[in-house]
């Protein structure tokens, strides 16, 4: 099956909103063995949205929109979609009530053009969208499939998961499953990692094998075809062996894990207390923790010192380490991580330090940075990176690295990690 995605809305053309949907869609049918061959965005023009619909029916089984499906003028998708295949709209009912029940909760009055978001093409599967009004709908018409789906990522990711995902599965594979598994890598570049598994990314068959980098990060996706989940499993832990023979030693997690998560996990099994002083990173790393439900047991606080005043004004740092070494420098991320240990009363102590960009900062160029850890009683430890991307991208990128090597040193000193 061959599909072609076109995404419903002149915001996408102005460059007022990111086409996310499109990379979310074609990620998930990747997983289902359909290839996407095309991405098309169209304004909020019937007539374009018919020549766009016309051009992908000449080359796509499934044609799914997203975008559209809201109840002013301009969403226009199901209409043109209606009077394209000879379709009636008519009322769902289901649909109906849920968004009478949502102005009711509210104290709200329901406006008449809400009614719109109800109705759907006569005939299809509706997908019901749990997290918005509008439903989505799946129709086949002659040999071809048209999916409709709302616009709303927030809408739209989980409809297509956990609607409309199943649906083309059977579809595909006559009651069989795919089964897809996320490996996670950090501190290796796509290139490398590819090189490394290069023989069995030309072996594969099934399971299938597929990098992917993102946000300094590099995944490979392991996907199975069975008649069952067990089944799928099983060839997914053969290939994952395989795999983590050759680069496991970069291997974080899985799936949905983040560096971040991974990281706070590890604390909260081993009952360890951290406390971070930023410099460069302005607070990113605690804010980055921050994001994981639970870190509060763990994360006690932390100091953003920017300037040579603040680290030796709110740290302590040493007149001699700053004179002789610089702020950017592998004396000044020790000592930082050694004193906010100190401070916070924690069992490890981060600091980091460095020149995020464009320009150079203490005589060292933009992308060094120094990061250093503290815990418990052993010498503090050092790192230094020399990034290349863009500030913001450096700082983020720093701010990973420390997650790695924390959970690194960590594991060398015995702590279990999950």
């Amino acid at each position: 099956m061959n599909a072609e995605i076109i995404a419903v809305g002149s915001e996408l053309l102005l460059g007022q909103i990111t086409n996310t949907n499109a990379k979310f869609i074609s990620g998930q049918l990747s997983e289902l063995g359909i290839n996407v061959y095309y991405h098309t965005v169209v304004g909020d023009n019937q007539a374009r949205l018919v020549e766009a619909i016309k051009i992908a029916e000449q080359r796509a089984d499934l044609i799914i929109f997203s975008g559209g499906l809201g109840p002013t003028k301009d969403d226009l998708t199901k209409e043109t979609i209606a009077k394209h295949l000879g379709r009636e709209l008519v009322m769902e009912d289901v649909a109906l009530h849920a968004i009478e029940q949502f102005f009711n909760k509210r104290n709200r009055v329901m406006t008449e053009n809400n009614r719109k978001q109800a109705l759907v093409l006569a005939g299809c599967d509706v997908l019901t969208n749990h997290h918005g009004m509008a439903p989505g709908m799946l129709l086949k018409e002659a040999e071809r499939f048209y999916m409709l789906l709302p616009g709303p990522p927030k809408e739209l990711e989980p409809m297509f998961q956990f609607e409309a995902k199943p649906k083309l599965a059977a579809l595909m594979h006559d009651g069989g499953v795919i089964v897809s598994h996320v490996l996670r890598f950090y501190g290796i570049g796509e290139a490398e990692l590819e090189v490394r598994v290069q023989h069995i990314l030309d072996e594969q068959t099934n399971p299938t094998v597929a990098p992917l980098a993102a946000d300094g990060e590099v995944t490979l996706r392991i996907t199975a075809k069975a008649a069952t989940e067990q089944e799928a499993y099983i060839l997914i832990e053969e290939k994952k062996r395989e795999i983590l023979a050759i680069v496991g030693e970069y291997h974080y997690g899985v799936n949905d894990d983040s560096l971040a998560s991974k990281l706070v996990d590890m604390l909260l099994e081993n009952k360890l207390t951290i406390a971070a002083a930023e410099s460069l990173t302005a607070g990113l790393f605690q804010s980055e923790l921050a994001e994981i439900s639970g870190v509060s047991s763990v994360l006690a606080g932390g100091v953003v010192t920017y300037t040579e005043q603040a680290k030796t004004e709110q740290l302590g740092i040493s007149a001699h380490v700053i004179d002789h070494y610089g702020v950017v420098s592998s004396e000044c991320a020790a000592q930082m991580a050694s004193k906010v240990r100190e401070k916070f009363g924690t069992d490890i102590g981060v600091g980091l330090t460095g020149v995020a960009g464009p320009g150079s900062h203490d005589g060292q160029p933009a992308g060094t940075v120094w990061v250093g850890i503290s815990i418990g009683d052993n010498p503090p430890l050092t790192y230094r990176l020399q990034l290349s991307g863009a500030r913001n991208t450096n700082r983020l990128r720093a701010v990973k690295f420390t997650f790695s090597y924390l959970m690194r040193e960590l594991s060398k000193l015995g702590y279990k990690k999950l």
